[in-house]
């Protein structure tokens, strides 16, 4: 598609939410028995519940699902951008998004003022976020800084014997 005509460019998706990229992924959401096609007008009651998803791609890849609104409090003053509304990861491809992991449950789209856009954006993940996830790389990428509290239990299979030795 020409990029001057994509919906994505043209709803200015690219650019507030999103740098272009080939899209090499489908994308289905269905709410209710209505498919979302990308630039549709939905009402707040047909988004009430959260839809049905499913990411068609490279076989055996794992996905994340993203849905934000970059229109928040206001389009005409979005001060509060990306409002996030759901956060789900490892989903199979070709599954649908309830197979995945929600991290930050579905929150029904309420706009106050004027026409809110609802973003979906699914990115490949390289691994499981379960694998080789890294503390440090997450409190960086968030900001989150020093730790200000943290706990540990040690945990061995039924059964085994022995313990973890602790030498002087």
């Amino acid at each position: 598609m020409l990029r001057s005509r994509d919906p994505l460019i043209v709803g200015r998706i690219v650019g507030d939410v999103v740098d272009y990229f080939d899209a090499s992924a489908r994308l289905k959401v269905l709410y209710g028995n209505r498919e979302m096609t990308v630039g549709s007008e939905l009402r707040t009651s047909q988004v009430a519940n959260q839809p049905t998803v499913r990411i068609t791609g490279r076989a055996g890849s794992l996905y994340t699902l993203v849905m934000v609104d970059p229109d928040v409090p206001r389009p005409s003053d979005p001060s509060e951008r990306e409002y996030l509304h759901w956060l789900v990861t490892d989903i199979p491809e070709g599954g649908e998004v309830g197979l995945g992991t929600e991290v930050v449950a579905y929150e029904k789209p309420e706009p106050t003022v004027g026409i809110h856009r609802l973003v979906f954006v699914v990115f490949r993940q390289a691994a499981g976020w379960k694998n080789n996830f890294v503390t440090r790389d997450l409190a960086e990428c968030y900001s989150l800084g020093a730790p200000v509290a943290a706990a540990y239990f040690n945990c061995q299979r039924e059964g085994s014997c022995g313990g973890r030795r602790w030498y002087t």
